[in-house]
């Protein structure tokens, strides 16, 4: 005799027995969903697809590497004699940051996008703002990690930091920070275009920021011209709080303007990348 339901059974006996009746769990509910929770998931996916891309690693490497070797070996005596100064510790940072400015996995997000996963996420509840911040989360990863063989080559050349593990740790952060908020220029570049080219050329950008500064000199041996233009490079004070890292004790001075050129960089990367992400999606 085939089961019935009386008129006055509730709306929500009606649907557990029905949940039964198929096999489903009465209480199973849609997980809630929240901004970190959907940055972790994205992040987690895009953290799994780096060692799937050795070759964005190797190049962004081998360049500071290279650098650093022609710096200290052209240089090290004059400026030590001249100025006083440990110009290992001085190049250190500049390897740091020539390595983890220059990488970015706009070419990653170019193949998404191409490829018509990234359209598809769209489509999802997932906000877009935390797709690109789980999707730039793989960039401090990346760059945390990229840090670490410049550091081996400094502590073999003799250089230390004066702030032991902490201090260590602040490096690789500040590093890792600003290695995650610069790719977001060439993210914009990628949703505007979806143009592997365009991503590539991007990089350029990097070297004027990376050399109107104080590369290979103090900033009060800079002539007045490029001591205006590294005045208002943010570039100089991350280049300053790292260095203040490996010779001395803890200068927020230097720490504290470095993470606010971070969070000026940050916003204005973010911004940009927001904006092309949003008329990609009215586009399509």
């Amino acid at each position: 005799m085939g089961m019935s339901l009386s008129a006055d059974a509730s709306p929500g006996v009606a649907s557990n027995v029905d949940a039964e009746q198929f096999g489903v769990d009465p209480e199973l509910r849609p997980r809630d969903q929240s901004f970190i929770r959907d940055v972790l998931i994205i992040a987690r996916r895009s953290i799994r697809q780096l060692p799937r891309e050795p070759e964005a690693v190797f190049p962004a490497l081998l360049i500071p590497v290279f650098f650093m070797a022609v710096n200290i070996g052209s240089l090290e005596k004059l400026t030590e004699s001249a100025l006083a100064i440990d110009y290992k510790a001085f190049q250190l940072p500049v390897g740091i940051v020539f390595a983890v400015t220059g990488i970015s996995r706009g070419a990653s997000l170019v193949a998404d996008l191409n490829s018509g996963y990234f359209d598809r996420l769209l489509m999802t509840p997932v906000s877009r703002l935390a797709l690109l911040i789980g999707t730039m989360a793989a960039d401090f990863v990346l760059v945390a990690l990229m840090t670490l063989p410049v550091l081996c080559l400094g502590f073999i050349v003799g250089v230390g930091f004066h702030n032991g593990v902490l201090g260590f740790l602040v490096f690789v952060g500040i590093s890792a920070l600003w290695g995650m908020v610069f790719p977001g220029f060439t993210y914009a570049i990628a949703f505007k275009t979806a143009s592997p080219a365009a991503v590539a050329s991007a990089t350029i950008l990097f070297f004027p920021f990376a050399f109107l500064t104080t590369t290979f000199l103090p900033k009060d041996q800079l002539n007045g011209t490029l001591d205006a233009v590294a005045t208002v490079n943010p570039v100089t004070y991350i280049l300053e709080a790292l260095r203040s890292l490996l010779t001395e004790d803890w200068n927020m001075s230097a720490i504290g303007p470095a993470l606010l050129a971070i969070g000026v960089v940050g916003i204005l990367s973010i911004g940009l990348a927001l904006t092309a992400l949003k008329g990609r999606v009215s586009r399509n």
